[in-house]
């Protein structure tokens, strides 16, 4: 669980040689005579470091090994100001490193912020970067003519003593043991501080733990995914193992500032929160705040040594992370108060980190750029996106999307918009439900019969285009089978979970998490639902009518053909959970990635009790639609018409079928845009 590295996808820059291009790439004349430079500028630490220099003022030459447009366009977002700004390409892992040959003469302060991580790397690709080109750097900076400081970033599980450039463990590190990239970083920290020694040159050495924030996906990152996915059975290590973590902020300050001060030469800092939770309590922690089960087991390391990997899914290099160690933080905390830093607190710095790992898919996806994360809606950790107190649009998702499906939308809307993931749904947890035990999530589809899931796909079912998992609102009684009728899907662990999912999406529950989502809102907003959340908008319009300006009805299964009987059978469950996601996919006419969080646990079954629910509440809610007081539009694909007349403005949108936000989004947001008529 390494963690003293950036993101392999945010920081491939100094991982080896590249070929340079024949003149090495000069240096900004309108951003000055760079102060500082920043190597591994492209990495996780290295772009916060870049961030906080530039925001004290100071003149960075910031050097990556690709395309500076990366760098610049994360700064800019952050509302960096870009004047003092120059970006050289460089590879620490040549001599002289590839940089320009004049312009640099004025730097005094270097940050050596590259590393090369990952797994299962050779002997000779870990120290090229690690050991060579950490050399490299220090070897550069030593003819510097105005050098103040190097501040070199090693780990803080590899790092010898408190002291730079005191006496170092200077024996070969076993890579057999450690692994390449472990024992490079401690091959490195020795031979850095032996050269910095040997040459006079003032160096300071930052040994953080787990840095964490927005684009951090490795390491202690990859047990929250685990977590989070609904694969992590057992936590590795024992009771008091302590994997500490320290926001990249705070550690971008904190390195920024080391030279400024002269007595931090020849010091090394362990830069972490003490305060960190050791791992079950921080696992425990991050589980209740995204909704999710945290693991009740553990694994002794010792355990997991012996085992082979293809069992434990461990890679053996992690293991050496996981120790109950601690460290001495004083010399860290006496500076960092001398230089007016505190550390944010521990348990909000974990919960704004897990809500970007989501928000990003954990690296596999861009995060919004409105506001997001986890918050307490009726009980239920809901994610949310956008405004929640000023909004001019709120949007409910169908089935199997999320929130996410009205990204294109909303940022064609003129006013400020809020989405959110229905309960059980997307990224929000499933509703408590005392009654109902994990081990249930999922028995009923699994016990479900070949012969039971034939006679499902033999059933009679809509058009292809129709082969959707969508529905209007849900009900209690979704579960039950029709009387005189024999459900394919009722055995009697088949009903039991019906009713259990049927309960989580009770109506009047959704009323009441519908209610308190609005609750804090300021203004009349439009509500705008597609497919199945049609259901529970038109009973909140018709219960609320005076907090909400209008209602906007996007493609309403309650007046469209149904879903078919399969995908209404708890025979679907498996399919649902375990079907490759192109074929699901293409199956529910959905892009690929809409459907991944139907493989996390709950999700399958809630997406089949909703639709069950809501296949018995069409006649009501079409009752409903006559008794709403506030303006109401509807709009459809063409190729995804209404079956059921009705007395309301209705809009066709060419060429579109049943998700119009995913096909034509700026139609629709004009639609959204329009003044509706009264009816």
């Amino acid at each position: 669980m390494p963690s003293d590295s950036p993101s392999p996808l945010d920081q491939p820059d100094f991982s080896g040689p590249f070929d340079l291009p024949s003149s090495a790439s000069p240096l900004d004349p309108s951003a000055g005579s760079p102060d500082s430079v920043v190597f591994g500028a492209g990495g996780f630490i290295g772009r916060f470091v870049v961030a906080e220099l530039l925001r004290r003022g100071r003149r960075v030459a910031a050097a990556v090994r690709g395309d500076a447009d990366r760098l610049t366009s994360w700064l800019a977002g952050q509302d960096v100001p870009l004047g003092g700004l120059s970006v050289i390409r460089a590879d620490i892992t040549r001599s002289g490193l590839g940089l320009p040959p004049t312009g640099l003469d004025g730097v005094r302060d270097v940050y050596n912020c590259a590393a090369r991580f990952a797994f299962g790397l050779s002997v000779a690709e870990a120290r090229a970067a690690n050991v060579t080109g950490a050399l490299n750097v220090l070897d550069w900076a030593a003819g510097l003519p105005a050098l103040r400081r190097v501040v070199h970033v090693s780990g803080y599980r590899v790092s010898a003593d408190g002291s730079a450039d005191g006496s170092a463990d200077s024996s070969a590190p076993d890579y057999r043991r450690l692994g390449a990239y472990e024992a490079s970083k401690k091959e490195g920290d020795a031979a850095v501080r032996a050269r910095a020694r040997a040459r006079g040159i003032p160096l300071t050495i930052a040994n953080p733990s787990t840095a964490v924030g927005p684009g951090q996906y490795v390491g202690l990152a990859s047990v929250v995914a685990d977590l989070w996915h609904g694969r992590l059975p057992a936590l590795p290590g024992g009771r008091e193992v302590f994997v500490p973590v320290v926001d990249v902020g705070y550690l971008a300050a904190f390195m920024t500032r080391l030279p400024e001060h002269e007595e931090t030469a020849g010091r090394a800092y362990w830069i972490l929160d003490d305060r960190t939770p050791v791992l079950p309590d921080l696992i425990a922690l991050l589980a209740r705040h995204m909704g999710v089960r945290a693991p009740r087991r553990s694994v002794l390391v010792g355990l997991l040594r012996r085992l082979p990997r293809a069992l434990t899914g461990v890679n053996p290099e992690t293991l050496s992370f996981l120790s109950a160690d601690r460290y001495d933080t004083a010399p860290a905390r006496a500076f960092a108060e001398k230089a007016g830093l505190s550390q944010p607190p521990t348990e909000t710095v974990l919960t704004t980190w897990a809500d970007a790992l989501v928000a990003a898919r954990f690296g596999t996806a861009s995060p919004a750029t409105a506001r997001y994360g986890y918050q307490d809606v009726a009980g239920v950790r809901t994610w949310l996106t956008g405004d929640r107190e000023r909004p001019g649009h709120v949007l409910l998702h169908g089935l199997p999307l999320d929130a996410g499906s009205w990204t294109q939308v909303t940022a064609r809307l003129d006013t400020p918009a809020l989405t959110a993931d229905l309960p059980g749904h997307g990224r929000s947890a499933i509703p408590p439900n005392p009654a109902a035990g994990q081990a249930q999530e999922e028995g009923a589809g699994q016990r479900a019969t070949v012969g039971q899931a034939r006679a499902e796909q033999a059933a009679p079912s809509s058009t292809a285009s129709r082969a959707r998992a969508e529905q209007a609102s849900p009900r209690v009684t979704a579960g039950r089978p029709r009387a005189g009728r024999t459900d394919p899907g009722a055995t009697v662990g088949q009903a039991r979970a019906g009713r259990v999912g049927a309960r989580a999406l009770d109506p009047g529950a959704l009323e009441g998490w519908m209610a308190e989502l609005l609750g804090p809102v300021t203004t009349r907003p439009v509500l705008v639902a597609h497919s199945f959340a049609c259901g529970p908008a038109l009973r909140y319009a018709v219960a609320h009518p005076g907090a909400i300006s209008r209602l906007v009805l996007v493609a309403p299964a309650f007046l469209q053909n149904p879903a078919s009987r399969l995908l209404r059978s708890w025979a679907a469950v498996p399919l649902l959970r375990h079907l490759p996601a192109a074929r699901l996919a293409r199956t529910l006419g959905v892009p690929e990635g809409s459907t991944a969080d139907l493989a996390r646990p709950g999700r399958a079954r809630a997406v089949v009790a909703a639709l069950r629910a809501a296949h018995a509440q069409r006649d009501e809610l079409r009752r409903l639609l006559e008794r709403v007081d506030v303006p109401v539009e509807i709009v459809v694909g063409s190729a995804d018409p209404l079956t059921t007349a009705v007395d309301v403005p209705v809009t066709t949108i060419d060429g579109a079928g049943h998700y119009p936000q995913l096909t034509h989004p700026t139609e629709l947001a004009t639609h959204l845009e329009a003044k509706v008529g009264s009816r």
